[in-house]
């Protein structure tokens, strides 16, 4: 009986780390700087297919960059959030109609009340096929906006995330969230941008 319930457990354990490995290896990846990385992870987090996003730091120098250097500028960090998700899911040009929704792509110097390099806008493309998506995409919203787009497309460099207070902290703190957006005017100018466009023409059915 020993013998039996041991085995049971190993089968138990070595399936359920099959399944963890198998959910792994289906997933991709995908980096987004929109400003304030808080605000940035809740219109992942509603879309299915998302498996977690993580707020964090790319772009610069600086290895293991604290959110006190990187906010004082200097390390050449972007705030950014870290999209895990199923391609069979949800594909990267989904993610990315939803990116620019979220962002004042016509914002050069920060994002809305957050100004600064560590704030601009930047789509951090993992390789050529998500560099491809992301330039066809960014010559869609220029022409939808009539304007000049200063929202960057990069390389991907290391991710670094951010410290634990940061993450789902739109989850954790409802109301200090809420306050900060809100006097950001970060829906405000959302709104004054895309106001005008029903929908972008890669934008999911």
């Amino acid at each position: 009986m020993r013998f039996l319930t041991a085995a049971l457990f190993l089968l138990s354990s070595w399936t359920a780390t099959l399944a963890a490995a198998q959910e792994k290896t289906n997933t991709a990846e995908a980096i987004f700087a929109g400003g304030c990385f808080w605000c940035m992870e809740t219109p992942f987090d509603k879309l299915e297919g998302v498996v977690s996003t993580t707020s964090g730091y790319t772009g610069g120098t600086v290895d293991h960059p604290t959110y006190k250097q990187v906010s004082e500028g200097g390390t050449g960090h972007l705030e950014v959030v870290k999209v895990v998700f199923d391609p069979t899911k949800v594909s990267y040009t989904d993610l990315l109609a939803i990116y620019w929704r979220n962002v004042d792509p016509l914002d050069g110097g920060g994002q809305f009340c957050d100004r600064g390099e560590q704030y601009q806008s930047a789509i951090f493309a993992g390789d050529e096929d998500q560099r491809r998506q992301a330039e066809r995409t960014k010559r869609i919203v220029t022409e939808v906006l009539g304007k000049p787009v200063e929202t960057t497309i990069r390389t991907a460099t290391p991710f670094w995330p951010a410290e634990d207070y940061h993450q789902d902290y739109a989850k954790k703190n409802p109301f200090q969230y809420w306050f900060y957006r809100t006097s950001c005017g970060r829906d405000n100018r959302l709104e004054q941008v895309w106001k005008n466009v029903e929908t972008l023409p890669f934008a999911m059915n």
